[in-house]
């Protein structure tokens, strides 16, 4: 519910506190004090579009402060721990600020967020009808909403099964007219794939083999030059058989050695140089074997040397193709590969979605009609007791009627009796209330059919017969305009009533809806034309029977109207306790 309302700058409020308590809460005061700016203040603080004439003249800014209290598994709640991390422990406050200029700020738990989202947990929090707030009967898809919501949680279950229905098969024939619109371009692609798959298998390049080709090529190209550097520096470190007298390098080890040898008798410190020589000796024939060895290896041949040229010029033209390394190349044969089966096998798809949808449709088909069915039983009873409720608000010669009926089409959801209709995700139905203001009358679209105070009749009418206690508070302004004496008390009965499961706030300016309330709120204004913070006052005992007699049209100071009023307030408590159900009401 809402605990407080804070105005700030708007209109003729210059500062003003609203303290609200559960049941229905009444605000009344002098014509011109302010009272309908708490739902233009609310309207603002639920996301309505900014209007910078609503500030106050000569202020900077208006600003409206809503503080609110909410049980933890609220529908707003959800939404604000999702899309806000709001851990539910702080107070929930909402506040929206107007400039002079014409922008505007919205606040949800100190968080700046854009008005959107203040309409977005307005909408589970707050339902305004006001004059210039009939949303749910000047929306005609809102119309359906209504019916479904009276009709209760057997029929949101029918719709649910019924949406899911429509939903795949929605997504099942797009993705069959994707696939068939492109079947050529599908085709291109597949012969592409294909072709370049091919000419990759053909070659069968592994990674990295273009490096080893490019050193086999330099090896087959210079093997003239590398076999005289092998051939040559192995006859320098062991000799050349052709050349015995050409000095090589394990010739002179072993001269060095032997003369060392030699001189050890005489200092045997001389004995580490020969063991050192020893080593030397070693690794050089070591060396001198190695690359005689590979001299001995290099290839001459011209025809490998053809080889490697070809196989490397292939590569190239693969890595131009689908490079640019060889990497690239083996990665996209891969993925090509993939992407060639898929595409192969969507004719196969093709015949799988057919099938499902073949399957599917006519439980769609059945699901739609049931749901129509259900709706228009609902409408029967919705519509009875519409009625019913408005001959308790002055409007005894209307007659609410709801009308549903198919979207008869051409071409759409066929149905098990032949009729093609045209199915969206809320069924197949249109669905729109409509009002015989007057006996004899043909019944006409509601916002049609009845002015702006039978608009907020209707709606007090349809949320006392229809109201499951989701939307916590509702407000309603000038609900009682153009009615009085027995016909206000009957309002103000229906206003109770549904304050018994939700929080109601009403302005009003008859004495009879006001008599009924569980808090009385007046707004008082200053001699200057001002509503300051200490001119709204919850009001009870004489200044409440000051305040109903003021409404009444007599003198507040009069014994006689103070009487007229406490009688009044007798009246209006008697019929609370034997309208009283414990019973929610539907």
């Amino acid at each position: 519910m809402l605990k407080e309302i804070r105005i700030r700058n708007m209109g003729v409020i210059a500062d003003a506190t609203l303290e609200l308590s559960p049941g229905l809460n009444v605000v009344t005061g002098e014509t011109g004090a302010g009272k309908t700016m708490v739902v233009s203040g609310l309207g603002l603080l639920l996301g309505e579009r900014a209007d910078a004439d609503r500030v106050r003249t000569g202020e900077k800014r208006a600003v409206v402060e809503g503080f609110l209290d909410l049980p933890d598994d609220h529908a707003a709640l959800a939404t604000l721990r999702d899309e806000f991390e709001f851990d539910g422990d702080e107070e929930l406050i909402l506040s929206r600020t107007v400039a002079a200029g014409g922008r505007s700020r919205a606040h949800v738990a100190g968080r700046s967020v854009p008005a959107s989202v203040l309409a977005q947990v307005g909408h589970d929090l707050v339902a305004v009808h006001g004059q210039a707030d009939q949303w749910r009967l000047k929306r005609p898809e809102e119309h359906r909403e209504v019916l479904d919501s009276f009709a209760g949680a057997e029929l949101a279950a029918l719709a649910e099964q019924y949406r899911e229905g429509f939903v795949r098969l929605k997504a099942l024939r797009a993705e069959r007219r994707e696939l068939t619109q492109k079947a050529q371009e599908r085709a291109q692609r597949l012969t592409m794939l294909e072709a370049g798959i091919a000419r990759i298998d053909e070659l069968e390049p592994v990674e990295g083999e273009d490096v080893e080709l490019a050193a086999e090529s330099e090896r087959l190209t210079h093997a003239e030059d590398l076999l005289a550097a092998g051939t040559g520096a192995a006859g320098a470190l062991a000799g050349d058989e052709t050349d015995p007298d050409q000095p090589n390098a394990l010739a002179l080890l072993a001269h060095a050695r032997s003369v060392l040898d030699s001189a050890v008798s005489l200092d045997a410190s001389l004995g580490e140089y020969v063991t050192r020589l020893k080593e030397i000796q070693t690794l050089t024939a070591d060396l001198a074997a190695d690359v005689s060895g590979y001299a001995s290896g290099i290839d001459m041949d011209p025809a490998r040397l053809a080889d490697v040229h070809q196989r490397r010029a292939a590569l190239t033209a693969l890595m131009k193709a689908f490079g640019p390394e060889l990497s690239d190349v083996v990665a996209w044969r891969t993925a090509a590969g993939v992407e060639a089966e898929e595409l192969a096998g969507s004719d196969d798809r093709v015949s799988a979605i057919d099938a499902e949808i073949a399957s599917l449709t006519p439980k769609v088909a059945d699901l739609a009609l049931r749901l129509h069915d259900a709706r228009v039983e609902a409408a029967t009873k919705l519509g009875q007791d519409v009625t019913a409720e408005l001959a308790h608000l002055a409007m005894g010669s209307a007659r609410l009627e709801v009308a549903v009926t198919l979207n008869a089409a051409e071409a759409g959801l066929e149905l098990g009796d032949g009729r093609i209709v045209k199915p969206t995700e809320h069924g197949i139905d249109d669905v729109a209330l409509l009002l015989a203001a007057n006996k004899g009358m043909a019944p006409k679209p509601v916002t049609k059919a009845a002015s702006g105070g039978e608009l907020s009749r209707v709606m007090l009418a349809l949320e006392v017969v229809s109201s499951t206690g989701e939307v916590p508070t509702f407000v309603f302004d000038e609900v009682d305009a153009g009615v009085g004496g027995e016909a206000a008390v009957d309002i103000g009965a229906r206003l109770a009533k549904l304050s018994e499961q939700a929080q109601v706030i009403v302005v009003t300016h008859l004495a009879q809806v006001a008599a009924f309330a569980d808090n009385h709120l007046v707004v008082h204004k200053s001699h200057d034309g001002a509503v300051t913070e200490s001119g709204v006052t919850s009001v009870t005992g004489e200044a409440r029977h000051e305040e109903l007699a003021r409404m009444l049209g007599g003198d507040a100071s009069s014994a006689v109207a103070v009487e007229h009023a406490k009688q009044l307030l007798a009246s209006s408590d008697a019929i609370r306790r034997e309208a009283m159900s414990p019973a929610p009401v539907r």
